[in-house]
């Protein structure tokens, strides 16, 4: 073999390689539209666009950090997230499967207005008003820092570890509450939320998960409010 004809051989070599490699690399979006190995699709529970379902409890996957949905499946798989309803389907897919759907809904848009919802945060509110205080504020007479601070104005999410709460449906917010109460949810960075969680009463939980589950129509709200005030002004 010639020179030439070796190097032509081994060009063709390493392109039937990558070829083989791209079309054996999971594809995400296909396993959230149409499941893989038993699994069912993630769009039956999670919306066709990631927005999740609040009458079922089903959270919204769409824009969160591609890592944090990657350590939740590990986490449903191997049994440190304790989760009936998705233990078996993290457990089906491989871990190549599971990175490849992460990020396919970390690449979709968030299903929340983020600008709308930061603007939440300036926003006064009274004490009395106990989940939006909490998530505002916090709760300093018991160590309790305020939700924002890690999750973000509004709770639009921030970085790789604190996830998107806005929007949420308040079942799910809760549940996840009492399962770091239980320990039935890995702690996270710092061990925060184990500790939050745990001084937080059964009422301040439903208090703060039904403020967030509702945050985006109060923005809403708020948004045209500043409108119709501006309008006015004009």
């Amino acid at each position: 073999m010639t020179p030439r004809s070796l190097s032509g051989a081994l060009l063709l070599a390493a392109l039937y390689a990558a070829s083989a490699g791209a079309q054996s690399a999971p594809d995400g979006k296909q396993i959230s539209t149409q499941g893989a190995n038993g699994a069912p699709a993630c769009i039956t529970c999670h919306g066709a666009r990631g927005e999740g379902n609040p009458a079922g409890g089903f959270p919204q996957l769409a824009g969160m950090g591609g890592a944090y949905l990657e350590e939740q499946l590990e986490a449903m798989a191997n049994g440190s997230r304790v989760s009936p309803i998705m233990a078996a389907t993290a457990k089906a897919l491989d871990p190549a499967q599971r990175k490849a759907v992460a990020e396919y809904y970390a690449s979709l848009p968030p299903a929340v207005d983020t600008d709308k919802l930061a603007a939440t945060a300036m926003h006064p509110v009274a004490p009395s008003d106990t989940g939006a205080w909490l998530a505002t504020r916090g709760a300093w007479d018991k160590n309790v820092p305020a939700c924002n601070q890690c999750h973000g104005p509004g709770g639009i999410g921030v970085g790789a570890n604190f996830p998107v709460l806005a929007g949420q449906p308040a079942a799910y917010i809760a549940g996840q509450l009492r399962a770091w109460q239980q320990g039935q949810r890995p702690p996270g960075p710092l061990g925060l939320m184990p500790a939050v969680a745990t001084r937080l009463s059964s009422a301040e939980i439903d208090a703060v998960s039904a403020y967030y589950a509702g945050l985006p129509k109060a923005a809403d709200q708020l948004a045209a409010q500043a409108n119709t005030t501006a309008g006015a002004k004009q």
